[in-house]
């Protein structure tokens, strides 16, 4: 592949990041479009819509997880540029998405709903602060460069990419995760908690709980003590008054 498509392959996948972003509020958040967490999907029985439910988010599990491992990579870029690989991986967690979207069942009997008003206009506010929270974290982590556009931008140059040095940018400081605390905030904070909403939400959250295990297990591979000390003293999801400050630590949370 020349330099020029290689870059012009990472800007195709990162508008397609781009759709699905946008798609995944409205869906998540019951927004209108065709297809919702809780509307416009197929109908099914009970079983059969958990089993379907379970398999799409356990296929989007594993692509997300498996492709983001070093083994994985490393395997991988014998057959892509090393330049295209992020944006192949994004491009692979769009499709995920997109499966998602198209396949999901909603099971639509409520489990809890706020009253309308104050509480209910909260929540929603919430939800919404979820995904701001999301694209203000990526950002902090070199937003293009997460999604694989820089990388081709760069070879594009002719100029090697290099990794990001050690820092803890603004909510890095606070937790090792505001990626993962961003998504935890995305599929709870629902004015309307249905069942198939729930079971979206409980799997994502085993699913986080073990990518972050992943993550920072690849994390000390790499970074070895100054990553622990930089987890010793930070938590990892919920914040906590800071009983030291690290010398210097990694960016996290651009893996998965």
């Amino acid at each position: 592949m020349s330099r020029t498509t290689v870059f012009a392959y990472t800007l195709a996948c990162y508008a397609c990041f781009l759709g699905v972003f946008l798609y995944a509020i409205a869906f998540v958040g019951n927004l209108g479009v065709p297809t919702t967490v809780d509307a416009g999907g197929p109908n099914a029985p009970l079983g059969a819509a958990l089993a379907v439910n379970i398999a799409l988010l356990s296929a989007f599990a594993l692509q997300h997880s498996v492709m983001a491992r070093p083994a994985f990579k490393r395997w991988w870029t014998r057959f892509v540029p090393e330049a295209a690989e992020r944006a192949t991986y994004v491009l692979a967690s769009s499709a995920a998405f997109v499966a998602l979207f198209a396949w999901w069942h909603p099971i639509d009997s409520v489990i809890w709903e706020l009253p309308s008003g104050f509480a209910s206009n909260a929540m929603t506010g919430l939800y919404f602060g979820g995904w701001a929270l999301l694209l203000y974290a990526t950002t902090l982590i070199d937003h293009f460069d997460l999604f694989g556009v820089r990388q081709g931008f760069l070879y594009w140059k002719g100029e090697k990419h290099r990794k990001s040095l050690f820092m803890t940018p603004a909510l890095y400081r606070t937790v090792r995760h505001p990626l993962f605390v961003a998504w935890l905030v995305i599929f709870w904070a629902t004015p309307s908690m249905t069942a198939g909403h729930l079971v979206l939400a409980l799997l994502t959250t085993g699913y986080i709980l073990v990518a972050i295990q992943l993550e920072e297990r690849d994390l000390i591979d790499e970074f070895g003590d100054t990553y622990r000390e930089y987890r010793a003293v930070t938590p990892m999801l919920v914040p906590r008054p800071k009983l030291a400050s690290p010398r210097a630590a990694p960016i996290v949370g651009s893996s998965d």
